[in-house]
């Protein structure tokens, strides 16, 4: 083969590649609507994975993953009582037994707890273990209410509905090889930042109605097709001197050739990559250097810089901080200048950057003391550490329950939010090298070790079984069948493997109803701490202030200006604790088609049209100094167990799910849950109360599909709005 032969053979292949990239995008699609319908048709009563399965040309086993609630009843068994005895393996190196922490047979309530004991030995196994006594409750957050320990021989499970099908989990090595995972990375901390951001020259863009706000001045552009090039051109034609950022307030003209392509994240990478004469893609500059665009469907950002000159330009969507949707420009703009000003009050050195979590991330950086114990920062977890967090750690609870666990016509569709949620569980964090707590370790511990584990600020290995008698709502989180992250399991007798926080476990162990069993296999125990304590605090005062202020304001622009301010406060401290997740990083990039062979090698290929091929490629976890998943991971464990269960101590009164009555809950989705009627939970306008926010009268279709839930709840959002209330009188 010659060179001529050996060109024309790739340009073949390209071609090849180019038609299974466009068949692989329809086969996708063809899926995904074929996945839907086999939710939709599980919501029906009679429904059987016998007869979906070849009607969609899939295994039971695929159907069953795909819609769990189809499982045949022989797989679901129900856990021994009284399983045999396990004989102590003579095996030195064996991993040890799981110590459980389990609850016997409800007592009356004048019943006492027996007297502290240590667990059992291997050679105790299957006889009965002492019980152990439950805490007090954390302060706000757990209810308080008897619950006991014991440490009982390993269980045989139950096996998970599909679970050939299920995720499976990580888990730290044995020995030496995971202990090693329990050390910080080598001179990388959180530190306090010895610099003063700069502000940036920002204009707010209507590209429906071309309306441009700059400073108090507003311009009316004509924006050609709203293309990035002829943006630039027209905001830089009529500000001269120049502005650094574009916020977009309405209009996504990112969008305007989505029916061009199969997903709409290819129909925004084909926007922000085409040509703009005169520019070219930004590669960075300053502390917060960020190089390239960022493709994201809703949400993305466009950063460029002149051909020749040191001009940089980013073009962003204010979407990113609150909803803008028939707000105009001006009035967005007064949104960022009170959001400033509220910031100001507390940060006196206070930016505000391009997006929120850059912003949140970098005010708590201002609240790192520079003396005491941490002047020298918050040192991060090694990689490994971090790995497991972001594999077993989710994040919000989104769950949609349908028939026959809920009616197939509905009641009522009622809606609570929890307010401003995650700042009610910001007081704690982990801090300190982290300890491992092996099996072995936790059952060797008194009674007052173990309680005080679980109350601590840790992330715990688990087996979990639900009790024969259960009737309600799952409450742990497991590896989901599917493409689905987390489910919520809820059927009796079934057992699962997976990680939680200790709010959830103690959630599980004291509910209100039946407690769970929990078997502990290892875990990762952290000091108590308060690094977010001053951060948060000061965010929610700022929320505070803004509320206020939208609700005394007289003049309704400035209302809504008010308004969007305290909800961009709001995302500060929700996407910061998002931040410190520190999700492994995929980095975006475009080629030019006439230099292929530029492309990395272990890029994937994800969009491409005739003079451009776009690529994204996995860069793993960078030495980012601000990454702490242990606290991400601890909020999002309170939050979620505040939405099964919350005390209100100045009512003397529990809210949350599991006080809802079984068969009540349609669904959750992050901070809200949807159920059939109405609920006494008080509201207080403080964070974490539940805010009754929809409210529509049925009989009504129970919704079997995402989409379906939203459509419900716009319309019950909007017939609670125009009912009056005391709260709005």
């Amino acid at each position: 083969m010659d060179a001529k032969t050996y060109n024309a053979e790739l340009a073949e292949l390209r071609v090849l590649r180019d038609g299974i990239r466009k068949a692989q995008a329809a086969l996708e699609k063809l899926e995904t609507d074929r996945a839907r319908k086999i939710t939709a048709l599980a919501g029906y009563e009679k429904a059987k994975a016998e007869r979906i399965a070849p009607a969609a040309g899939l295994s039971l086993a695929d159907i069953v993953a795909i819609a769990p609630i189809l499982a045949p009843d022989r797989l679901t068994t129900t856990a021994q009582p009284n399983p045999a005895p396990v004989p102590p393996s003579p095996e030195p190196a064996a991993p040890p037994a799981a110590a459980a922490v389990q609850t016997p047979e409800p007592a009356g309530e004048t019943a006492l707890p027996s007297s502290t004991e240590h667990a059992q030995t291997p050679a105790q196994a299957g006889t009965v273990a002492p019980a152990m006594t439950r805490p007090a409750p954390e302060p706000e957050t757990e209810p308080e209410r008897p619950a006991a320990a014991s440490v009982p021989a390993p269980v045989a499970a139950a096996p998970l509905a599909a679970q050939g099908a299920q995720r499976a989990l990580p888990g730290i090595p044995e020995g030496p090889d995971g202990d090693r995972w329990f050390a910080h990375t080598t001179n990388l901390a959180s530190t306090h930042p010895n610099f003063t951001q700069q502000a940036r020259s920002t204009v707010f863009l209507d590209t429906t109605t071309g309306v441009l706000v700059h400073r108090q001045q507003t311009h009316h552009l004509d924006l050609g097709n709203r293309a990035a090039a002829d943006i630039l051109t027209a905001v830089f034609h009529t500000i001269p001197e120049g502005v650094e950022r574009i916020y977009i307030t309405a209009g996504a003209p990112w969008h305007r050739q989505a029916d061009q392509h199969p997903f709409l994240k290819d129909a925004v990478a084909a926007w922000l990559n085409a040509p703009t004469p005169g520019w070219r893609t930004d590669t960075g500059r300053g502390r917060d250097r960020m190089a390239g665009h960022f493709v994201h469907p809703r949400n993305p950002v466009g950063r460029y810089q002149r051909e020749h000159g040191e001009q940089h330009v980013e073009i962003r969507s204010a979407g990113e901080w609150f909803d803008t949707e028939g707000t105009e420009p001006a009035v967005i703009r007064d949104a960022f200048v009170l959001l400033w000003k509220a910031l100001r009050r507390h940060w006196p050195d206070a930016v505000l950057m391009g997006s929120p979590s850059q912003t949140g991330r970098d005010l708590w950086t201002r609240t790192i003391p520079t003396k005491g114990q941490y002047a020298d920062g918050y040192p991060v977890l090694s990689e490994e550490l971090r790995g497991l967090f972001h594999a077993t750690a989710g994040q919000g609870r989104t769950e949609l329950i349908t028939p026959p666990r809920v009616p197939a016509q509905l009641p009522a569709l009622v809606e609570y939010d929890r307010t401003f949620a995650y700042a009610k569980h910001t007081w704690k964090s982990g801090v300190g090298t982290p300890r491992r707590v092996t099996a072995a370790t936790f059952a060797s511990w008194s009674q007052k070790e173990q309680t005080k584990a679980l109350f601590a600020c840790g992330h715990w290995h688990v087996r979990v079984t639900v009790p024969d008698t259960w009737t309600h709502i799952g409450i742990l989180p497991a590896p989901a069948p599917g493409d689905r992250a987390w489910h919520y399991p809820a059927t009796p007798g079934t057992t699962f493997t997976t990680w939680a926080g200790g709010p959830e476990i103690h959630t599980a162990l004291s509910n209100p109803h039946t407690p769970w069993k929990i078997e502990i296999l290892d875990g990762i125990l952290f000091d108590d701490g308060k690094p977010l304590d001053d951060w948060s605090k000061k965010l929610k005062e700022a929320w505070s202030s803004l509320t206020a202020q939208a609700d005394l304001n007289g003049d309704p622009d400035q209302r809504t200006a008010a308004h969007l301010a305290a909800r961009a406060v709001r995302a500060l401290l929700l996407y910061g604790i998002g931040a410190f997740a520190q999700r492994p990083r995929t980095v975006t990039g475009t080629t030019p088609r006439t230099m292929e062979r530029d492309v990395p090698p272990d890029a994937e290929i994800i969009g491409f049209d005739d003079q451009t091929i776009t690529w994204q490629r996995p860069t793993g976890f960078t030495r980012d100094p601000n990454a702490h998943p242990e606290w991400a991971a601890h909020i999002w464990s309170s939050a979620r167990a505040a939405l099964l269960t919350q005390r209100h101590r100045d009512d003397n009164t529990y809210a949350g799910a599991l006080h809802a009555p079984p068969g009540t809950i349609v669904a959750f989705r992050t901070d809200a849950v949807y159920l059939t009627q109405p609920q006494p939970w008080p509201h207080h306008a403080q964070p974490g109360d539940y805010l009754n926010k929809g409210h529509l009268p049925g009989p009504i279709p129970a919704p079997t599909t995402e989409d379906e839930l939203l459509t419900l709840r716009d319309r019950g959002r909007a017939a609670h709005h125009a009912t009056p209330t005391p709260e709005r009188a």
